[in-house]
């Protein structure tokens, strides 16, 4: 594996909102729960296990990134020599690939509430996945880097 170069794309694909709001339920459902010793043990205790949570969600969020000699997409790497094209969908597009458009042969990061997705297709003849499908913010940034640093290395 070659060496890893100078990054030009960079995401961190973080929880949506709306789960980091749902999850301040847990104070006061600690509080009825603690309430028959403590209504200040209950928000107490309520408040470090939304902390605990956030700091869940924190670690949870999974890197996108491109470098001038790879992609990776959480744990899985792939050297742009393998990459064979990349197209950005958003909207129902996006819905449509993740869905009845989707080879189940494909590799997957995707995440709720993260609306734009990128297909990454690959070129290497040996791999039995068609291409990999991520979940991104910036479906049109990422093509871009991608392309970009494909072209730079031909």
């Amino acid at each position: 594996m070659s060496e890893v170069g100078a990054v030009r794309y960079r995401e961190r694909l973080w929880p949506a909102r709306w789960i980091l709001v749902a999850t301040l339920l847990v104070i006061p459902a600690s509080a009825l729960t603690f309430a028959p010793l403590s209504w200040v043990l209950g928000f107490v205790v309520g408040v470090f296990l939304y902390a605990g949570c956030v700091g869940l969600y924190a670690i949870a969020g999974v890197p996108v990134e491109v470098t001038d000699t790879e992609l990776r997409a959480g744990r899985a790497r792939i050297e742009l020599d393998f990459v064979g094209g990349a197209t950005a969908f958003t909207g129902a597009d996006a819905t449509s690939q993740r869905g009845p458009e989707l080879d189940a042969r494909a590799w997957l990061l995707l995440r709720g509430g993260v609306p734009g997705v990128v297909r990454v297709d690959i070129a290497d003849p040996k791999d039995p996945t068609p291409y990999w499908l991520i979940s991104t913010r910036n479906p049109d940034r990422l093509v871009s880097e991608l392309i970009g640093a494909v072209a730079s290395r031909a």
